[in-house]
């Protein structure tokens, strides 16, 4: 799978989140649930200064054991922090990344992207992660993904 070296600038962003492992059988319901409830329960809507429209959805916080653990995140790219009851902020840092570009069915190209780069040899930092949604598209979506890399020495 194709990809380019990318150096991003720090992004701070709004949203909510759930802990969750690739190893939990119920990983997929897990996330789910958090983007329906973004959107279902008008968490999205009630955001206050995005920066654009796009929808994120960061993986951080992994755990350092066998356990594999990551914090999930739904959220959007805010300008300022704003927390409420019904979102939390956060930053994503600023780095190196490698930026993937998925076309298609939503849910199956995000899905078979992840499958390709987990097969990757990359220089993973298992620090920040994150999709970012171009459009809400569902049949033909285009998603860019971002996977946190190592400072070069």
């Amino acid at each position: 799978m194709n990809y380019e070296i990318v150096t991003l600038e720090e992004k701070l962003i709004a949203g909510i989140s759930a802990r969750t492992s690739n190893h939990d059988p119920n990983m997929g319901a897990v996330i789910g649930q958090l983007w329906n409830r973004f959107f279902c329960e008008g968490i999205y809507a009630s955001i206050p200064q995005k920066a654009n429209e796009k929808a994120l959805g960061l993986y951080t916080d992994y755990a350092k054991d066998e356990t594999g653990e990551y914090t999930a995140v739904v959220a959007c790219e805010v300008l300022s922090a704003a927390d409420s009851d019904a979102f939390m902020t956060r930053k994503i840092p600023a780095g190196r990344y490698a930026k993937f570009v998925a076309k298609g069915d939503m849910k199956k190209a995000v899905a078979d992207a992840w499958q390709e780069i987990w097969k990757l040899d990359l220089p993973w930092k298992y620090d920040c992660d994150f999709e970012e949604y171009q459009d809400d598209s569902m049949d033909n979506a285009e998603i860019h993904i971002y996977i946190g890399l190592l400072d070069e020495n």
